[in-house]
């Protein structure tokens, strides 16, 4: 069995922009919020961090702030995956450097490689640092899934040790769990499939939900894994009107516009991103009042 790197929910944190460079005034306030609010986690220059437009330099200084905000409170998991292996390790020696705790790994996109790759790759990467790697499945972006088969190969490698799995195929998930055992952590990828991967074993979450609740999106792992399933589940069902409004656009659009409205940073992000269309961003506002947020900016 190895051990979770965290238990419960870890925020795929957004990356708040000013004038095209990084707000590191809002950054640090953003952390210090989620760190409140009792988060179990981070994930730095994740997907919702924008790493795809970051440069190499910018996505480590961002990396190192956190894990200096954060001193040791809870674990910091830098984002430092790409199509290209050697670049992915130089990304990986780079943040366990700056002190992140930990790794996360997509496949690679656009040329996607075989399973066979998946697997050299994978071993290559995790061969290269001292630091446990979680590894991020989801098809939808990359064009490339990893199989159980590809999981239990990987199973056995005392760096990698964990799944992020946002394919949202269950089956192919019963499967994985099957054959991987305790040999792998997983954790849900998608904020609308929480209580059912926890069932399924799951440690938590890596959420975008979470960037507006914090606590609650914590909070949902930790009733099920106190036998309140039934509450659990009622807040899945909660707040499912506000994930859904979270995913109406391209991630991270509508969670930049939420934390915009929260007044936690400006909704800028970098191009190709663009501005929500005025009818989803205002179904987003009402999703955040809602849930008794003040949305009001």
């Amino acid at each position: 069995m190895k051990t979770p790197i965290f238990t419960g929910a870890a925020t795929a944190l957004i990356t708040p922009f000013r004038n095209n460079e990084i707000d590191y005034e809002a950054f640090g306030s953003l952390i210090d919020a989620q760190l409140n609010a009792g988060i179990d986690a981070l994930v730095i220059c994740g997907t919702t961090g924008e790493a795809s437009t970051l440069t190499d330099d910018e996505q480590i200084s961002a990396i190192e702030f956190a894990v200096k905000r954060v001193a040791g409170r809870v674990p910091v998991i830098a984002g430092a995956g790409s199509n290209d292996t050697e670049h992915a390790i130089r990304l990986c020696r780079r943040s366990c450097d700056v002190g992140a705790d930990a790794l996360l790994i997509v496949t690679p996109y656009y040329n996607k490689t075989s399973q066979r790759g998946l697997i050299h790759m994978y071993t290559r990467i995790a061969d290269s640092v001292n630091k446990p790697i979680i590894l991020y499945n989801v098809p939808s972006r990359t064009g490339v899934n990893i199989e159980p088969a590809t999981y239990a190969a990987l199973a056995d490698h005392p760096n990698i040790n964990a799944i992020k799995e946002a394919s949202g195929n269950f089956s192919k998930l019963v499967e994985t769990v099957a054959l991987v055992g305790d040999k792998l952590n997983i954790y849900s990828g998608n904020d609308d499939q929480v209580v059912p991967m926890l069932a399924l074993g799951a440690k938590g979450v890596i959420s975008v939900l979470s960037n507006v609740l914090p606590a609650e999106t914590s909070e949902m792992c930790k009733r099920f894994w106190r036998g309140d399933v039934k509450g659990s589940a009622a807040m899945q069902c909660e707040y499912l009107p506000l994930i859904n409004a979270l995913f109406s656009d391209v991630n991270p659009i509508p969670v930049k516009e939420a934390m915009a409205m929260l007044g936690c940073c400006t909704a800028e992000m970098r191009e190709p991103l663009f501005r929500m269309e005025e009818s989803k961003k205002e179904n987003l506002r009402r999703q955040l009042i809602a849930v008794g947020l003040d949305a009001k900016n």
